[in-house]
């Protein structure tokens, strides 16, 4: 696989992650710090998820492929109603937020965004390609498309408040009912 080739499937693969920040930062005010940090976890995730389905191979395919698509979907469309909810009550979140449940959800919501990812690793086991390193480009393209995404939902939050954490909500509901709908075959 040429560097170009693996380029273009790393940016593919972190579009999720990309939309799910944007609207995660139009939904929470964070500060740097912990933009950093969201967007390490993501690419850590994500960097995993690859190399877990190279590992499991063809062993895990039949397995991955008809059900990721659920997942995915429940995962997100959870979310996004939670997001929603949120939205609509007005009510501000808890700033003495946990960091446990923060850091858990943020794993959650990144193993949500990166299933594909997974099936994109048992697909390049059956191909010539450093896999550490396919990893690694794969991370670092979805740590950066995080860092865009929280930063630009972050302005995106101050100038629309609450509503646009409904419409974060819908984004992700969105992107989980897609993901089902193509892998049911039923949009393209």
């Amino acid at each position: 696989m040429s560097l170009y080739a693996l380029l273009l499937v790393a940016l593919g693969m972190s579009m999720d992650a990309f939309a799910v920040a944007l609207a995660k930062g139009a939904a929470v005010r964070m500060p740097p710090r912990k933009i950093a940090a969201t967007a390490l976890v993501f690419g850590t995730v994500e960097a995993f998820m690859p190399l877990a389905g190279w590992v499991g191979g063809f062993y895990a395919k039949p397995f991955i492929s008809e059900w990721d698509h659920w997942v995915a979907f429940v995962l997100l469309g959870g979310l996004g109603l939670k997001m929603m909810r949120e939205g609509l009550s007005g009510e501000a979140e808890d700033v003495r937020e946990s960091k446990q449940e923060s850091l858990w959800m943020t794993v959650l919501t990144a193993f949500g965004t990166s299933i594909d990812s997974m099936i994109v690793g048992v697909g390049l086991a059956f191909m010539e390609v450093n896999i550490a390193f396919a990893a690694a480009v794969i991370g670092m393209a979805a740590t950066v498309m995080v860092t865009i995404g929280l930063t630009a939902g972050k302005a995106f939050g101050v100038l629309f408040g609450r509503r646009a954490e409904f419409a974060g909500g819908l984004v992700l509901i969105a992107i989980g009912t897609w993901t089902l709908l193509s892998h049911l075959g039923l949009i393209q």
